[in-house]
């Protein structure tokens, strides 16, 4: 079925500052905006958007502008959740359809702890109340190094899976993931280190790759969420010739030393941009992200802005 593709990009204009790059404004999106960790699919009759809280809500839209809250993935929240998280909820959800379903892999947690794990759902339709639940893929305890939140799959240049996730403590890392079930890959259980922000808190987070003319792009968040207009997210990104890294930013600094180019961050009213993944559309590649919008008293708002690549690098506009 053909799909009208339409996104309206703000001409915002932004004071430079010595520090700090103008960024464009968000494009233009309306409806049921009002989420947390972004994730977005393309399918045959439009969008389906996932994001965090509420069993992780699903929105559609049409057009990739005019959103509508759908329902949520889990009407029941899986048994095993409730260990990492009393009330049962769900975060940082990451979506795609591969091998002629779609994949929901998700996090289960409370808020600055690393008691942690992810969790991975099937879909036929990746309709509100048709995920089945697989189970945990990977998790962590309170005496790991690391967090196993923020999930993000990638399908490589060479066809291998790879789960990429992580939040503060020591950054983010990357396991192999097989093809036929979802969960790690038996003939190799490294955990790739990828990112780290010393000194404390070590604010780096969600992690998302996307493959690009012989590179890596890992994109992550740094900083503080969650806080409202006082929330400091930024979006920053670096590259490797790897999956695995080293992933390297613009002026060489490793990602794994507190490095990163930044592409978009607080400006105007949006604040604290990140929790962001990458939809790679009929008409380009599009970051998709949330932010705080400083209009609207501060509240949670869906944020696109296309991608532009100059000189092996990517920009938002």
């Amino acid at each position: 079925m053909a799909v009208t593709v339409m996104v309206v990009v703000c001409a915002a204009v932004v004071p430079a500052s010595p520090a700090r790059a103008a960024y464009p404004g968000p494009g233009y999106v309306t409806g049921n905006v009002t989420v947390h960790d972004p994730s977005m699919v393309r399918t045959s009759s439009g969008y389906l958007l996932y994001s965090t809280h509420n069993g992780i809500e699903i929105r559609s839209s049409a057009d990739r502008v005019n959103f509508s809250y759908l329902g949520r993935a889990f009407p029941t929240i899986p048994s095993w959740v409730y260990s990492y998280n009393s009330s049962g909820d769900l975060w940082a959800p990451d979506v795609s359809y591969q091998n002629g379903q779609y994949w929901l892999y998700y996090s289960a947690s409370s808020f600055g702890s690393n008691r942690s794990a992810i969790g991975l759902a099937t879909s036929t339709t990746g309709l509100p109340g048709s995920w089945t639940d697989r189970g945990i893929v990977i998790s962590s305890t309170t005496s790991s190094t690391f967090n196993a939140i923020d999930p993000a799959l990638l399908v490589d240049n060479d066809g291998r899976w790879w789960l990429s996730f992580g939040s503060f403590w020591s950054g983010i890392y990357m396991i192999r993931i097989d093809p036929s079930s979802g969960r790690q890959l038996a003939t190799d259980t490294t955990r790739y280190h990828l990112a780290h922000r010393p000194p404390a808190p070590h604010a780096v987070e969600a992690p998302y790759i996307v493959y690009r003319s012989g590179y890596y792009y890992l994109f992550v968040s740094h900083d503080l969420c969650c806080r409202g207009t006082s929330s400091t997210y930024r979006i920053m990104v670096g590259r490797s010739a790897s999956p695995n890294g080293p992933y390297l930013d613009r002026s060489g600094v490793p990602l794994t030393s507190g490095g990163g180019t930044e592409i978009v961050a607080t400006h105007d009213a949006v604040v604290g941009p990140g929790g962001q993944s990458v939809l790679r559309d009929v008409d380009g590649s599009l970051l998709v992200y949330h932010y705080y919008d400083a209009g609207a008293g501060g509240r949670e708002t869906l944020g696109v802005n296309r991608i532009g690549w100059s000189g092996g690098w990517p920009n938002v506009w």
